[in-house]
């Protein structure tokens, strides 16, 4: 297994972290897909970071990222009103599938749900509210090659399927492309890349106009349940009472647990997106080993670049 890093190789900071990475996922009883950069001094590291791997819940974020691009252009707006029935609820994780209905909720609540408790039904009423073309025309306009949002959750497709939708389930990306969704969220960057454009600049304001969109969708990020890998070993402060430095979203399947996040560090914001598939492990507790060799990796990776 082969960990590749970019952007200051010859360090030896880089060279120590990729020995330590090397050896986590090395040890995994299953397969590692990761991709880590820190937005200051552009250092990153790679490892089978263009494997196209199972998104579970991790492809909200492209759902997300929409759902900024729509409010801004004015197709959409937060205090939208949707409606739950009955047969909009799904099973799986979040508390939309338990309530009674009808029930009226707005759009960023929807958003809300979605991001912080992961919740399957919430996500297929803004994937309904959005478009699913126009989530995956966004998707590639952006240059994703290898990212695709293929239907609802736990519900059948309206139309013919690609032949790989099998293979992936509900949606496909690769560590580095989900890490490259999560950095425009992060910048706010939210206008598609033109021909010949330039990567963002995390030290360069967002537009005035955009900024306060990106600090809705932050907060949500910020305020996530779901804090088993990433957050694990470096969350400071109880997110429940004010804004963790850490921003992430989860995805897990059985044989599947996936986490793409932010840390916000005393030198700068550190991109990680984590991936762990065809795991041995398919126990559903906080100590599933792709949970935990997750969080080892981000510890390393933090620590490494932060201090």
């Amino acid at each position: 297994m082969s960990l590749l890093s970019a952007g200051a190789a010859s360090s030896e900071a880089d060279q120590a972290l990729q020995a330590k990475l090397s050896v986590l996922a090395a040890g995994h009883h299953g397969k590692v897909a990761l991709y880590a950069e820190d937005l200051v001094t552009g250092k990153t590291v790679a490892l089978n970071a263009d494997t196209p791997v199972q998104t579970a819940s991790v492809i909200k974020l492209t759902v997300l990222y929409e759902a900024l691009e729509q409010v801004r252009d004015g197709k959409v707006h937060f205090d939208d009103k949707l409606t739950l029935t009955h047969g909009d609820q799904v099973a799986g994780s979040g508390v939309l599938a338990f309530f009674d209905t009808p029930q009226q909720l707005t759009f960023k609540d929807a958003l809300t749900l979605m991001i912080i408790l992961s919740d399957n039904t919430a996500t297929n009423l803004a994937i309904d509210h959005l478009g699913l073309k126009s989530i995956d025309d966004q998707i590639v306009a952006l240059g994703l090659k290898d990212t695709w949002l293929y239907k609802k959750i736990y519900l059948p497709s309206s139309g013919p399927m690609p032949a790989d939708q099998k293979t992936f389930g509900l949606g496909k990306t690769t560590a580095y492309e989900m890490a490259t969704v999560m950095k425009r969220l992060v910048t706010c960057d939210l206008d598609p890349p033109s021909a010949g454009a330039t990567a963002p600049n995390p030290k360069s304001p967002a537009p005035r106009a955009d900024q306060p969109l990106c600090d809705v969708a932050m907060h949500m990020l910020k305020s996530q349940f779901y804090r088993n890998s990433i957050p694990r070993y470096l969350e400071a402060q109880d997110s429940s009472e004010k804004d963790s430095e850490i921003a992430n979203k989860t995805g897990a399947l059985d044989a599947v647990r996936n986490d793409v996040g932010v840390v916000i560090t005393r030198n700068g914001p550190i991109l990680i997106s984590e991936f762990t598939y065809q795991n041995q492990d398919h126990s559903w507790t906080p100590d599933n080993e792709g949970e935990v060799l997750m969080a080892k990796m981000a510890k390393e990776i933090v620590s490494a670049w932060a201090n």
